[in-house]
């Protein structure tokens, strides 16, 4: 039943992302695409990872380095403008960039679902350093001063916000929900490790 539970609230956060209300304001609030970006890679895709049956968990290996790779890459790579622009162009293009945000968020939280996936231990790090790209580009958004996609200078204004305010809260959206998508997982699995059960049980098998 739990989960269950986790893969219907993870189906339902993917429809939020790409079939709901906020889908429709994506090209012309960057907030609500970013806002896309960050369901679909750190609720959908874990929630629905924690949703699959311990057989499937359990089945392939996919190596922490790649996982890394492919969550960070696909952050950084549809951010830059030329990408960016060319999602915004195209509804196949658009569509082909949410497909990979889902994907690389279910291969970037394997091996923190997976336990055997990857050393308990190298579970914080491995989500601190996923932080840091993604803080880079935050801070970028929202302190370079200058709109950087040139599609939300032209995009009609829904609400009273100018395209650079937009793009700032954009920014400070993304920096705050990674800080706590990823540093909450890796803090809990620092006070497991440092538990005192946990360091018994340790003891037992060494």
């Amino acid at each position: 039943m739990r989960r269950l539970t986790f893969l219907i609230t993870g189906l339902v956060a993917m429809w939020i992302a790409v079939g709901s209300p906020l889908a429709a304001w994506d090209h012309q609030l960057l907030t609500a695409h970013m806002a896309q970006h960050l369901l679909l890679m750190t609720v959908a895709a874990p929630l629905i990872l924690m949703g699959l049956p311990a057989r499937a968990l359990a089945v392939g290996f996919v190596h922490p380095t790649i996982s890394w790779l492919a969550g960070t890459t696909t952050v950084i790579a549809w951010h830059v403008p030329v990408l960016f622009e060319m999602g915004m162009r195209s509804m196949a293009w658009h569509a082909f960039e949410h497909a990979t945000f889902l994907i690389a968020g279910l291969l970037f939280w394997w091996p923190v679902i997976q336990p055997k996936a990857c050393p308990r231990w190298g579970v914080p790090l491995y989500l601190f350093l996923a932080t840091l790209p993604c803080d880079a580009l935050s801070a970028f958004l929202t302190f370079c001063g200058r709109v950087v996609y040139p599609h939300y200078l032209y995009a009609p204004r829904i609400f009273d916000i100018s395209a650079l305010a937009d793009q700032e809260f954009a920014g400070a959206l993304m920096w705050v929900w990674v800080t706590f998508a990823y540093l909450a997982p890796a803090a809990m699995v620092t006070i497991r490790l440092l538990s005192p059960q946990r360091r018994e049980l340790t003891a037992e098998f060494i």
